[in-house]
């Protein structure tokens, strides 16, 4: 019974996402009629269209596994990762090919085996915690080693321009994916830190996609932005404050 209404809860979601995008891409037509030199749709790109079940699919991921309890998010999450991973295939970001389907699919299969197999003593397995302070360190430096090393990738492998062409577009898409790599692998251990990786990663597409003029993706990434800051704060104040890790201070 108790799975039941997990899945039941995935479900939901999966119906709230639906309708959220019903009512964003009924919005963005009607923005269309009242300026027609604005293109926001763009139904004759194949990656865009794939990229739209794939927005669905992860907005309720991301409803779903705001409950810290629910492992079921996590094969939408699945299913998000394959779409998004085709799309890039599409658009030839083959880097974050890579990491859709060779990273983000095992991680969020670790995550449906941890989370599936918790216990619930008391309710402590599902609590969500902040990392330590030397884990959170760590981790700010793997977001700077892997943007550095999406950059020189893109640099020499991809784009094969100048080390600073492109310098801010690069940052932007080492920061989309060095977030994205953090907020995945945190959410298998439930570490609250994981939202505040999400939350950087949307402001970093907000930020890519205003230097590359897409419109669209503006507003894609700041409709992820409010849904991601919600959960952030939805698992915030779950937090226990003994949980608060690196951020202990402020119990004081």
């Amino acid at each position: 019974m108790k799975n039941k209404q997990l899945w039941l809860a995935l479900g939901r979601n999966t119906i709230i996402s639906i309708v959220l995008f019903a009512a964003l891409l009924a919005l963005l037509w009607v923005a269309e009629l009242i300026f027609p030199s604005v293109t926001l749709l763009r139904w004759h790109d194949a990656a865009w269209v794939v990229g739209i079940p794939a927005s669905i699919i992860g907005v309720a991921y991301i409803l779903t596994v705001r409950d810290p309890k629910n492992y079921t998010g996590f094969f939408a999450g699945i299913v998000m990762s394959i779409l998004l991973g085709i799309q890039f295939i599409l658009q030839g970001g083959y880097d974050s090919t890579f990491l859709f389907f060779c990273i983000f699919i095992p991680f969020q299969m670790m995550s449906i085996y941890k989370w599936s197999r918790a216990k619930d003593d008391g309710g402590a397995s599902f609590e969500p915690k902040f990392l330590d302070t030397p884990r959170m360190i760590m981790s700010l430096f793997i977001i700077l080693f892997v943007t550095l090393g999406d950059y020189l990738l893109a640099t020499f492998a991809i784009s094969k321009d100048g080390l600073l062409d492109n310098m801010v577009i690069k940052i932007f898409n080492g920061l989309l994916i060095s977030s994205s790599f953090l907020a995945n692998y945190w959410l298998i251990y439930r570490k609250t830190d994981s939202w505040l990786y999400w939350i950087l990663y949307s402001v970093a597409g907000i930020g890519l996609f205003i230097i590359i003029r897409n419109p669209f993706s503006i507003v894609l990434f700041t409709f992820f932005l409010v849904i991601n800051g919600l959960a952030a704060l939805a698992w915030i104040k779950a937090t226990k404050p003994e949980n608060y890790g690196w951020l202990s201070f402020l119990k004081k």
